[in-house]
């Protein structure tokens, strides 16, 4: 099956089990997979034959930067519903990254990942 792949998108947002990290806020990165049949895209080149990956990255970015989640699960729900609910797709993928997490310790990131279908 063919995807659509936004790779991390990034964005400041205000989630977090503490107040401070809700008040202060931190950097996320976000991926999102799509399984869709380009076929009819590779053929007719032309974008509404295709999920406008523009209108992929600014839905995930509001989501991120507008709501206030106490936990990336949530955040990523919250994503992959919207992303079924306003384009005609059937599947999602939604990657969430906290990337300076309260952790004592070295990490990239501390993240979840979740797939959801209509």
């Amino acid at each position: 099956m063919d995807k659509i792949i936004l790779k991390g998108v990034q964005f400041y947002g205000y989630h977090g089990v503490s107040d401070e990290e809700r008040e202060v806020g931190q950097k996320y990165a976000v991926d999102v997979e799509i399984p869709y049949d380009l076929k009819p895209a590779g053929k007719s080149d032309n974008l509404r034959d295709t999920v406008n990956y523009a209108k992929v990255y600014k839905l995930v970015t509001q989501v991120g930067t507008t709501e206030s989640f106490k936990l990336i699960e949530t955040l990523a729900r919250k994503i992959a519903d919207a992303m079924l609910t306003n384009f005609p797709i059937d599947s999602v993928t939604v990657r969430v990254m906290k990337l300076t997490p309260p952790i004592a310790g070295n990490l990239d990131y501390a993240g979840v990942e979740i797939t959801r279908n209509k």
